[in-house]
């Protein structure tokens, strides 16, 4: 598992490339492509986008929503509970490629979103030029939310019903219940969910490659796509694995934030 991690670390300190010697014989330049990366007028906006992208889909929209959810579905009939979860979990099962034609179906400008809207007498909406990072925010969460559920609903599994009861007694309602005692007792699931869904929307390429190709107009470039497009487009395989390795470290970043947020305190 270490060994491509290492390649593509040792590759951003390289002039590697897809053509000519520097693909053959690749030649170390130290920090060349992390200051080139610096001074790129277009990284900027592909990290900002990345940010973005990963707040609302991923830490908003895929977190709060599994939480929810999950609530939802533990006090609900075991044969509503069945429905979500198949309903749910179907997005996440499909192959990626599918699941990002059928986003590409959905919000294209003659697709389902727009029929829909046409049967209301709405005006349709060119989606993925219009809102590029809406479209492809939203399909992430439709996506992506299912892990999120499945967390959470065995770490409210594991929550004794003791501690809720005796919460009951004492007053406190289902707000209080949430915040004072079940969020608390759920900490180490939360932690590790959002680890895990941040990484995973940290790599999210075939999604976006799909429905946007980064556009328009570099609208919904995302750190993925601009990696792709400088090592396979222009052949910059060294800067790719570069700007590969910076997501490395947001990706250990928003890790370390999350243990350290999220650990429980003395008294929980």
């Amino acid at each position: 598992m270490l060994g491509p991690v290492i390649w593509s670390v040792y590759g951003s300190f390289t002039n590697a490339s897809l053509s000519g010697t520097a693909a053959s014989s690749p030649r170390f330049v130290g920090l060349d492509n992390y200051l080139a990366l610096i001074t790129d007028p277009d990284f900027p906006n592909a990290l900002w986008l990345t940010v973005v992208f990963l707040l609302l889909s991923a830490v908003i929209g895929q977190n709060f929503l599994g939480l929810g959810l999950a609530l939802l579905t533990a006090a609900a009939p075991r044969a509503v509970r069945s429905i979500v979860a198949t309903t749910v979990v179907t997005a996440w099962v499909l192959p990626e490629i599918v699941a990002a034609f059928a986003c590409y179906a959905f919000f294209s400008s003659d697709g389902t979103l727009n029929r829909m809207l046409a049967a209301v007498n709405a005006e349709p909406v060119d989606w993925l030029f219009t809102y590029p990072m809406a479209a492809v925010i939203l399909a992430n969460i439709w996506r992506g939310t299912a892990f999120s559920m499945m967390i959470y609903e065995a770490a409210l599994n594991d929550v004794a019903p003791e501690i809720t009861e005796a919460a009951v007694i004492d007053g406190a309602g289902g707000w209080k219940r949430l915040i004072y005692v079940t969020i608390p007792m759920i900490r180490n699931s939360i932690s590790t969910n959002l680890m895990l869904i941040t990484l995973q929307t940290l790599s999210v390429f075939t999604l976006i490659f799909v429905m946007t190709s980064g556009g328009p107009n570099q609208r919904s470039t995302t750190l993925p796509i601009f990696a792709y497009a400088e090592a396979f487009g222009l052949g910059k395989v060294g800067y790719g694995t570069a700007i590969a390795t910076v997501m490395l470290l947001i990706g250990a970043v928003f890790s370390i934030l999350y243990i350290r947020v999220l650990k429980p305190g003395d008294n929980s």
